[in-house]
């Protein structure tokens, strides 16, 4: 197989032949066809690319064709977001009467979906502690069908065994849907250990530049066509002009991946001892609780941290207005340093026990982009110095 570099470059080459060196925009909304045989064909083609945009584009083929072979799937599908993506494979995979499982630590649109949106349809949901595989056996029922997990997880970095999960899943006929969007199909391929269903916020690692709102999908393509069915009638399609600039970001990923786990892991070990840090959550380094399980599942720990500081609400958020290179931002995974006080941007998500029960308040998620490592440092040093200084004169 060829390498991740290669793959990015030409895994989409003969899905759309051209002559162009830089895949063309189909900008359209609809195509034509010679004869009626050809069009009735095209009509009903799963995720196809020359008959309707809302069922695919060859944007959209393209995109799927590179992502499908960096995470070692059948097939891939796109969305108009990450969340778009999450929401209609759960819709096409569960039914009122299901039981769906998933983790206290996760992505708080994710979490809002468990406990908000699936108990309105009839899905009841389990939420449970990732970092112990045993709480996933407990927490079957006769009528779970699914298991959703994410890992590293969305602010707090814990590690989901995917191994485990995907044997016990197997084991009772339930699904597994992963998060990658922090790791990448870069750092770690959760279909190696088992996992169903691949899903990425396309918008953060994969597009790389903060200008593309997308989704992506990979996994068996019958499961895939399931979800596609129930995406024609959601409409979450992703623009021709999205999904272009989304396959120009990918190229570059193998480049950038790198960098991001440089910076994250030199922040983490920067902070990890400053006196206005209580913890530092990060998989990469030792003192994690589950940093022999990341590095066994992960080859490399992403740019992402979680910071966690000895004055609460008040010194995180103090210590965003110091910094002077992430800038102050929902998302992750571009080439710029993003920064936001989790406890804060999930009010208008969760209510406020649910946020007490799934963040602490002086969390401060960081997420390290492609500067020079030495710059982004010594930014957040001096922005823990300064907040340290503040409370120490008050």
């Amino acid at each position: 197989m060829p390498g991740k570099s290669t793959v990015t470059v030409h895994a989409d080459r003969d899905v759309h032949p051209s002559r162009a060196v830089a895949p063309p925009i189909y900008q359209t909304a609809t195509f034509s066809a010679q004869d009626a045989e050809t069009f009735a064909q095209v009509a009903v083609e799963s995720r196809g690319k020359d008959f309707y945009t809302r069922f695919g584009n060859p944007n959209h083929a393209q995109v799927a064709a590179v992502v499908a072979e960096l995470e070692g799937t059948e097939a891939a599908m796109v969305t108009a977001s990450g969340m778009a993506a999450l929401t209609t494979a759960v819709l096409a995979l569960v039914s009122a009467g299901d039981h769906v499982i998933g983790q206290k630590s996760t992505y708080g649109g994710t979490a809002s979906v468990l406990q908000n949106l699936l108990p309105r349809l009839g899905v009841s949901t389990t939420l449970v502690d990732q970092t112990d595989p045993e709480a996933f056996e407990q927490a079957l029922t006769p009528t779970t069908r699914l298991i959703l997990v994410e890992s590293p997880s969305n602010p707090l970095l814990q590690i989901t065994d995917l191994r485990a999960v995907a044997d016990l899943a197997r084991a009772h006929d339930v699904l597994t849907l992963a998060d990658n969007t922090f790791a990448t199909p870069l750092n770690q391929r959760p279909a190696d250990f088992g996992i169903d269903l691949v899903m990425h916020s396309a918008t953060k690692y994969l597009n790389g530049h903060s200008d593309v709102s997308a989704g992506v999908l990979a996994g068996p393509a019958q499961t895939l066509h399931r979800i596609w069915d129930v995406g024609l009638l959601t409409g979450a399609t992703l623009g021709p002009i999205d999904a272009w600039l989304l396959l120009r970001g990918i190229r570059t990923l193998p480049l950038r991946v790198p960098r991001h786990n440089a910076n994250g892991q030199a922040l983490a070990e920067a902070l990890h001892d400053h006196p206005a840090v209580s913890r530092v959550y990060y998989p990469g380094l030792a003192t994690h609780p589950q940093h022999k399980l990341a590095a066994d599942q992960m080859s490399g720990f992403g740019g992402v941290l979680g910071v966690e500081f000895t004055g609460g609400f008040e010194m995180a958020d103090a210590f965003l207005g110091r910094l002077r290179y992430p800038r102050r931002s929902a998302s992750l995974g571009g080439v710029e340093s993003l920064a936001v006080h989790p406890a804060s941007m999930w009010r208008g998500m969760l209510s406020e026990d649910q946020i007490a029960e799934a963040v602490p308040p002086g969390l401060v998620r960081l997420a390290a982009g492609t500067e020079d490592t030495a710059d982004l440092v010594a930014d957040a040093l001096a922005a823990a110095d300064a907040v340290l200084a503040e409370t120490t004169a008050a």
